[in-house]
């Protein structure tokens, strides 16, 4: 990876803050999972979240088949951070902007895979359980989905993640080999 020639093309996206990471810094936990399962309403409700994208030793497997990373980070405000609901509704500009970091790592990149903030909100209707995903090649699984604690990499890496008041912070990771 050309990671100068990539830092040259990141400088031209509105990111917060991002770094290239290496997955054995990465710590997984079943504590993520649970969360999952008890507090998000997209638990069990498409391909994208637990538990259709595997256990955690699963998840943990997948993603150990990459030795290196690029995190990337941006912030976006909403009027009440408590609001769950309205907190999702502002992925979309952070997955627009993954889609495009992710084609500049493809130019480099022999295989990736990205995890980032989708619950995934391609289809309407999303297809889980009863058939396989219709786009799975534009589907990203949630960072969390694969039981990564996210703000351990962050605070390793030096990336804030606590903006305060209303801002949320969103995470991606494209790993590559």
């Amino acid at each position: 990876m050309d990671k100068a020639w990539l830092e040259a093309q990141l400088a031209e996206f509105p990111l917060y803050q991002y770094d290239f990471i290496r997955t054995d810094e990465l710590v997984f936990s079943e504590r993520v999972r649970y969360i999952c399962r008890t507090e998000c309403p997209m638990y069990d409700t498409n391909w994208a979240c637990p538990p259709a994208v595997g256990t955690l030793e699963e998840c943990r497997e997948r993603v150990m088949r990459f030795e290196e990373g690029l995190m990337i980070a941006t912030i976006t405000e909403v009027s009440d951070i408590a609001n769950i609901q309205e907190t999702l509704d502002t992925r979309a500009p952070h997955e627009d902007i993954t889609r495009q970091v992710l084609e500049l790592v493809k130019q480099q990149a022999a295989e990736t895979l990205t995890l980032s903030t989708e619950a995934c909100a391609h289809c309407a209707h999303c297809t889980y359980p009863n058939a396989p995903c219709r786009f799975p090649e534009r589907m990203f699984p949630c960072v969390e989905s694969h039981c990564i604690l996210v703000t351990d990499l962050a605070e390793k890496r030096g990336i804030d993640f606590i903006a305060g008041g209303n801002v949320v912070t969103w995470f991606s990771l494209i790993l590559y080999r």
